[in-house]
């Protein structure tokens, strides 16, 4: 199967430090959009087959090399080897809501979780997770953020539509009329099966 195309696109991907939109590897190999989807493909196949410790995954748009998921354990320990790369829990509500919501504006977020998320925002920006993406149009223009491409490839996502469907974490209605009921002042909570 090693075709000169194969073994082309293997090098590219080999060296590049994002991923690579088909667009761009059909211009480099000269051979249509079409066929570069196929080649990929066929080279994903083979890698699966050959049960290799990569694989060749289509995200943020293009296509890149990335380690097995099975042996994420060895390159955390790799890569995580004396240094703390994880986001706080305000941080990780903060990307969801921008995410979810984008464009959002500072003033939305902090809306949103209920307290300032100036700092937080400026860490998911130095980190290159979201960006600005324009501007409010009403009055004061506020700054719209927007998730990054850097994200998606982190998340192993194509686009961001393909986040979970934000309904599967937000509890029913009959949760929320029961907890609502069991806030109000002077009742008893409902005891468990009412």
């Amino acid at each position: 199967m090693a075709s000169e195309a194969h073994r082309a696109l293997e090098a590219i991907l080999m060296v590049a430090d994002q991923p690579v939109v088909p667009a761009l590897l059909a211009q480099l190999l000269e051979v249509p959009p079409a066929r570069v989807e196929e080649l990929c493909g066929e080279l994903a196949g083979a890698y699966r087959d050959d049960d290799r410790g990569f694989e060749l995954v289509r995200v943020a748009g293009g296509y890149r090399f990335q380690s097995h998921p099975d042996l994420a354990p060895y390159v955390e320990r790799f890569v995580l080897e004396g240094q703390n790369a994880r986001l706080s829990a305000a941080a990780l509500e903060t990307l969801a809501i921008v995410a979810y919501k984008q464009p959002v504006s500072r003033a939305q977020v902090a809306a949103i979780r209920g307290v300032n998320a100036d700092g937080v925002i400026r860490t998911l920006r130095a980190r290159g997770y979201i960006t600005e993406v324009g501007h409010d149009p009403g009055p004061g223009q506020a700054t719209l953020y927007g998730t990054t491409p850097l994200l998606l490839e982190r998340l192993g996502l194509d686009r961001i539509e393909d986040l979970p469907p934000l309904a599967q974490f937000v509890p029913g209605p009959e949760i929320m009329d029961a907890l609502e009921q069991s806030l109000r002042p002077g009742r008893e909570p409902p005891a468990a099966g009412e």
